[in-house]
């Protein structure tokens, strides 16, 4: 019995949308009142250190957009919704934030009422997450701060999943298109310090000269670029193609004086545009800066600011930059009271982070775009079905994977675009080459601050591309092989597809439009022959998706 099994069980919308947490890794079969589904193998957080989450505001998209097709869909009209995850205290934390953030973005549920039905009676505390500090971490964000966060961040129109290009943040937090995450609309980019020319540093991270960044900061109205680590270009870089360039240096991991910081803020409030903020991880020092124009101009507590920060960014404000942050929220409050009595406005977005709109992209799922990646995700799941695979016959299934014959006509075809590509679990094991970078050997051949090593972490991405689970236990800072942070994609079976790295000194600002060069001959022409085979694939799937029969389960 699986009432034997529950842990807890949490009533988010009355007799419709339900969170529970099973004692064991225990998966509940369908029922014909009740829906049930699990994002924990879907959305996973890849580590820089013992942190894991949240899970990044990509993810949080993903998750809204599965769990409103569920609640919209006639197939589960009738039928109670059940979110389950396990007792797997990272897991559950993260899954509690996910539908927590929906209640608040969806349910129009004020943080208060959205958190209290996850805590209620006699529900098992929630464990906090961490900073991705190197070692034990004493620094913790709560559940609520989470909530919190999400809230005022959509209130302040931080963000929009009505018009939200997904897409767009999962190509440019990638080390090699740029390392650069939105943190407050038409205003804050956080970025990973640029080189004078882009290169592979001996640490396997591939850095950007400033030329690389050049065609997104003017598409986007970034007119100053804030620099707060040790020079490694010429800001003539910047300066010579038109941006304003400012240094208000300090130490790598430690936290601003009193001075930079007055100086970081007079700046963003007298500047006209966007300003990208950089140190060398752009996580830290970066972080903690905008943190506190954050706290001053929407008045964030000092743990929201840190909250929609990795929301934003994974990774962002470590170790005491934390407490930094606390011990200034008054005076930050203070200061930002006396800017609005001055000014009287709050300042509100019209535009969200990654805004379609506002560079005149059409938001509408029947745009020729969405199509064409409807129909490249069907055509993957045609590739990777295996029919009547007995694994799969007491399973769980989702609605938008397996439909009886009578769905799968050409009537319908909007339901079968949104079938989901087979979740690939990730691997535990790390390949050799990537062994071979471990960071003790690093740190025998140069002193590294904790920028190189976070960006060491990042780097380490690009050698290795099986994803693993988050490991219980505590990590050896020198011997532990580091999960990097994530893609905000879930887990897709991606055994056909070719993955290259973009080695061009220039930043795409579409990643459809990408055309990664290599030095092989053979390469190129083995993945322009896998191209093809998708095209024609693509094809028959549109020609004939109208018979194709899908065999239950």
């Amino acid at each position: 019995d699986s009432n034997d099994l529950l842990a807890s069980a949490s009533e988010m919308l009355r007799d419709r949308l339900y969170f529970v947490a099973f004692k064991k890794n225990f998966k509940p079969k369908n029922t014909t009142n009740t829906h049930y589904f699990s994002i924990d193998e879907d959305f996973v957080y890849e580590n820089f250190y013992d942190d894991f989450g949240p899970l990044n505001i990509c993810m949080l998209y993903h998750y809204c957009q599965k769990l409103n097709r569920k609640m919209s869909s006639k197939w589960h009209a009738n039928k109670k919704i059940v979110h389950y995850t396990s007792m797997n205290s990272s897991k559950r934390l993260n899954a509690a934030y996910l539908v927590g953030s929906y209640s608040v973005i969806y349910l129009n549920k004020t943080p208060e009422e959205a958190y209290k039905p996850l805590v209620a009676g006699d529900i098992p505390s929630y464990t906090r997450f961490c900073d991705a500090s190197c070692g034990p971490s004493g620094y913790k964000i709560s559940l609520l701060d989470c909530i919190n966060a999400v809230h005022k961040a959509m209130k302040a129109g931080f963000f929009d999943f009505e018009d939200f290009d997904a897409e767009q943040y999962e190509y440019y937090e990638r080390v090699e298109n740029g390392d650069l995450n939105w943190i407050v609309p038409e205003k804050f980019i956080a970025f990973s310090g640029p080189h004078q020319k882009s290169k592979t540093l001996a640490n396997g991270y591939q850095c950007h000269a400033p030329e690389t960044y050049f065609e997104y900061f003017r598409e986007n109205n970034v007119t100053t670029i804030v620099r707060l680590n040790a020079k490694v270009y010429n800001a003539s870089s910047f300066e010579n193609a038109g941006f304003d360039h400012r240094d208000l240096f300090f130490i790598d991991g430690s936290t601003p004086s009193d001075a930079i910081l007055k100086k970081f803020l007079y700046i963003c409030e007298t500047t006209n545009g966007a300003i990208a903020v950089h140190c060398k991880a752009g996580l830290g020092r970066t972080g903690s800066l905008i943190g506190a124009y954050i706290m001053k101009h929407y008045n964030f507590s000092a743990l929201e600011a840190i909250a929609w920060l990795r929301l934003c960014r994974p990774g962002s404000v470590i170790g005491h930059q934390q407490q930094w942050m606390e011990d200034k929220q008054v005076w930050l409050w203070s200061e930002g009271e006396k800017w609005r009595k001055r000014f009287n406005s709050m300042p509100k977005h019209t535009f969200g982070i990654y805004s379609k709109k506002q560079h005149g992209k059409d938001t509408s799922l029947d745009n020729i775009d969405g199509m064409l990646h409807r129909v490249k995700g069907i055509s993957q799941k045609v590739d990777t079905m295996n029919l009547n695979d007995d694994e799969t016959e007491n399973s769980n299934q989702d609605e938008d994977k397996i439909k009886s014959d009578a769905t799968v006509k050409s009537s319908n075809i909007e339901n079968i675009t949104q079938i989901e590509t087979k979740l690939k679990k990730p691997g535990i094991i790390v390949q050799s080459a990537a062994k071979h970078m471990s960071l003790r050997s690093t740190d025998k051949k140069s002193s590294q601050t904790q920028g190189d090593k976070l960006n060491q972490i990042k780097a380490m991405r690009r050698h290795h591309h099986s994803r693993s689970v988050n490991i219980a236990g505590t990590i050896d800072c020198d011997n532990q092989m580091r999960h990097i942070r994530a893609r905000s994609q879930p887990f897709r079976n991606n055994s056909n597809v070719c993955n290259t790295v973009n080695q061009s000194s220039s930043l795409p600002v579409k990643s459809e439009t990408v055309v990664e060069s290599t030095n092989s001959v053979t390469k190129s022409s083995n993945r322009i022959a896998i191209y093809n085979k998708r095209q024609i694939r693509t094809k028959h799937t549109l020609a004939t998706i109208s018979s194709v029969k899908l065999s239950s389960p």
